[in-house]
This record gives structure tokens, sequence and C-alpha cells, in this order.
């Protein structure tokens, strides 16, 4: 897998850490799917929560549900780790993770509400959260063969992000993923333009977006969803990935949100970001380990009096 990186630019370091993770995916690919799963599972729920990042998730925990116990707090927090060490076992096999010798590994509910919130031939935009697997939301897309293209931030390492990005292109069945940045923005609009759709993932910080309220308290959240929706004229849907077992997945597609919105307000953007947070709220609430609980939603001044 190494022998395929583009070397120039990469320096011996980063080149040492591609060629590492592509061992590790080497090696977790003879696991197989479900025992990748598990074994990701296990290494990171008994390492992670020994790590300073859990401190973090702890604070989160506490700012998000203040009325449960300090050992609750604790076993979401290895429910996370459990979650995330999955996920990147699971990573080695997205594109064939979910299959079985009967089938797909993974189920579908709510399918109709994406045809529902078409409108005139433009398929909705979707948003998800960093929930179960949220990997699995352009392999399945691409089964299903919707025109979903997926917005990432570019890892640093380009040989880490030559990686991962060939894993994900592989996987995706023709589906498409759009860099951060003013040339991915470009090619956003020119999907949306032709009729393509988009799923993004909303729960990360932004520090140069709008305060919106999550679980009580304003987080500074990207508005990108709610404009590129306004401009567009698309529907928003909601959408999960839950895990219902190693290597096993449910998508769920709920119907598409409904917001009172006025002629080009910019008020509109926060109505329709407050919907959007307090949906991802719901799901978290409803299932607090499948959430990844390790970055810093909320301002500091917030999560250091938690």
């Amino acid at each position: 897998m190494t022998s395929k990186l583009r070397l120039a630019g990469i320096g011996v370091t980063g080149w040492l850490i591609g060629a590492g993770f592509g061992a590790a995916i080497g090696a977790m690919r003879l696991f197989g799917p479900i025992g990748s799963s598990k074994l990701g599972g296990g290494i990171a729920a008994f390492i992670g929560p020994h790590l300073s990042v859990s401190r973090v998730a702890m604070r989160n925990i506490a700012l998000a549900l203040p009325d449960i116990s300090e050992a609750e707090r604790r076993r979401i927090v290895r429910e996370a780790w459990h979650n995330l060490g999955s996920v990147v076992g699971e990573f080695a096999h997205l594109r064939s993770s979910g299959q079985t010798a009967t089938g797909p590994g993974w189920e579908i509910v709510g399918q109709d509400n994406i045809g529902a919130a078409t409108k005139d031939g433009r398929p909705p935009i979707f948003f998800s959260a960093h929930f179960g697997n949220w990997e699995m939301i352009l392999p399945i897309a691409g089964a299903l063969n919707l025109p979903v293209a997926g917005v990432y931030r570019a890892a640093s390492n380009l040989a880490l992000e030559q990686l991962v990005q060939g894993i994900r292109g592989g996987a995706g069945h023709g589906t498409k993923m759009f860099a951060k940045g003013p040339a991915g923005a470009r090619a956003i609009m020119r999907h949306l333009s032709s009729g393509g759709t988009l799923g993004l993932l909303v729960d990360q910080k932004m520090n140069d977006g709008i305060a919106v309220p999550f679980f009580g308290h304003d987080a500074w959240t990207a508005p990108a969803l709610a404009q590129l929706a306004t401009r567009f004229e698309r529907e928003i849907v909601p959408i999960r990935v839950l895990r219902i077992g190693p290597a096993r997945y449910r998508m769920i597609c709920e119907p598409a949100l409904v917001i009172a919105k006025s002629a080009g307000c910019r008020c509109d953007e926060v109505a329709i970001m407050t919907a959007v947070n307090a949906q991802v709220e719901r799901w978290i609430r409803a299932d607090p380990g499948q959430w990844l609980w390790f970055h810093r939603r909320w301002p500091k001044v917030l999560t250091a009096s938690g």
C-alpha cells in the first residue's frame, strides 16, 4: 500500500507515520470486520479512559448532563472510547464493512423520508454527527445510489491524507469527498448546482461560527448547512448510523426538519442551526455512549467550571 504514496513533499517522518498507519490497517484486515471492531473497541476502552483527553470528555458530560453521577459519566466515557476504537478498527474494512455471508450488515430505517424531502428533483441536504459509525454514511449512501458528497478536514500529514482518502474513496461507491477550503467550497457549489447533494457532520466547534444553544449552553456552530440549504432551496434531513453490534449498523433517516423561516433574514441561520443542534442533542441523550465526547464543543470558560 505504501508504495502507492506520492512521496514528494511528505518527508521522512511523514512517510514513517503513513507507513505505520498503513501497516496497522493491514494488520486489522487480518481479523475481519467483526474481529477488528471488537479488538479496536476493547483496546480503546482499556487505554482511553486513562488519557488526558478523557478529562475533556468528563467535563463535557458534566456540562451537558449535570444530573448524572460521576460513575455514570465514567461509564459513558468508556463506552465512547469503545465506540471510537470500533470505528477505527472497522475503518480498515470500510469497503466491505457491513457485509456478511447473507448480505449487507446494515439496515436502513426511514428511507421514504428521503423521497418525501426531494422537491422538484432536488434531493435534500443531510446532516449527521460523530455518532455511532459516521464513516459508514457515505458507503451506505453509495450502495443506495444516492449522489451524496461529504466534506472533510484535510490531514496535515500528506501520507496519512492519501491513505485515509484512498480508503474512503474506494468504499464510497462513487460518492465524492470535498476538502474544506476555498477550492472545496467551489466544488461543493458546482456539485449542488448539478443536482447532487451533501452530507455534513455538524457537531464540532467552529471558532468563527455562530452561537447556537446545545444542551442549554451556547456552542459555536458552523452555519454552512443553513446557508447551503437556503441558497439551493433544499430540505434538511437528519441521518445517523447507529451501532447495533460489531460491524453492524442501522442508518436512520428522519423526516425533514420543519423550521419557520423569514425571507432572507440572517436570523434564519440561527433558527435552522438551533433545530439542527436540538436534533443532535436528542440523539446523544438517547444513547450518550455512541457520541464522540472528546472534542471541546463548548467555550473553555464553560467546561473549566464543569
